[in-house]
């Protein structure tokens, strides 16, 4: 798991540019903004989804670690394909993945604690604090900041292995799901019918914060269309490897987790598809109205 959970990492950080962090200083309002309805702002969410919808301890540590996860590069090539800004979406992206080295095992620590039934929960698997977030950022950090050095000094060799582990990380994380299936099919039989309504409900929350936050910020419409698959779009795959190394899989945990892993994807192809016809609602209304 620790291995897989490096290899994904460092993945990762292939893609990382230092040159995305121009946009902090080029418009530090609204990509401090994005970073903080992503880290902060969807938690919160989770938090409040939590205490309205009530579910099983272990449901709603899953619903904590994936809202402290960092926004996948999945949100990058469905913002290009909604037609939104794209340099804004690889921005955030990049910073949420190198602060999430920290913030992720920090934030999934506080927000359970904050909830009785999972602080609950993470006591009764003896989780410790501090071992857990140092060994956590170790295996975070390190791999994140080799492949960032790598990208840095050897750009093509970069993303000749990042071809390479780039579908091989995707396939890993697709047996970890089927395996994380298969033995918790019991538990997903069990709470199944709570599982996906959850998931869903969580998801669609996600990106209307997402898209709030744009509205909040005063961004322009393809920076909201942007920050809304940012703050929808988690790397649920890391949580779930976070899941099966720290917490022993967890089943209603990885369940939630699992099925989030599958429906953002869903529901954002959906999201492209509401944007796109709306583009093309926009241009027939200008074709007609134009002399």
């Amino acid at each position: 798991m620790a291995f897989i959970l490096m290899g994904m990492m460092f993945t990762v950080a292939l893609a990382l540019n230092i040159e995305d962090f121009r946009a902090v200083r080029q418009q530090p309002v609204r990509v401090i903004g994005g970073v903080i309805a992503q880290i902060l702002g969807l938690p919160l969410l989770t938090l409040g989804l939590v205490l309205i919808l009530a579910p099983p301890a272990s449901v709603a540590l899953g619903m904590f670690v994936v809202a402290s996860c960092p926004g996948g590069n999945v949100s990058n090539l469905l913002t290009h394909f909604a037609r939104g800004n794209t340099a804004y979406s690889v921005s955030l992206t990049t910073i949420s993945s190198i602060s999430a080295a920290l913030a992720t095992p920090v934030s999934i620590l506080f927000w359970s604690s904050v909830y009785g039934p999972t602080a609950q929960l993470v006591q009764q698997l003896e989780i410790s604090p501090m071992p857990f977030v140092t060994q956590t950022v170790t295996l975070l950090a390190v791999p994140l900041a080799a492949g960032m050095l790598v990208a840095a000094r050897w750009p093509r060799t970069a993303a000749r292995i990042r071809a390479v582990l780039m579908p091989a990380s995707l396939a890993g994380i697709g047996v970890l799901i089927v395996v994380g299936v298969v033995q918790n099919w019991t538990i997903i039989l069990a709470i199944g019918a709570i599982i996906i309504p959850i998931a869903v409900i969580h998801n669609a929350s996600a990106f209307g914060l997402g898209a709030l936050s744009g509205r909040v910020l005063r961004l322009d419409a393809p920076s909201r269309r942007s920050l809304t698959f940012e703050v929808g779009i988690q790397n649920s795959g890391l949580g779930l490897i976070i899941l099966l190394s720290q917490f022993d899989g967890l089943g209603g945990a990885a369940a939630i987790t699992g099925m989030w892993s599958i429906w953002h994807l869903v529901a954002g192809s959906g999201l492209i598809g509401l944007y796109r016809g709306l583009d093309w609602l926009k241009l027939a209304r200008e074709t007609k109205t134009a002399p």
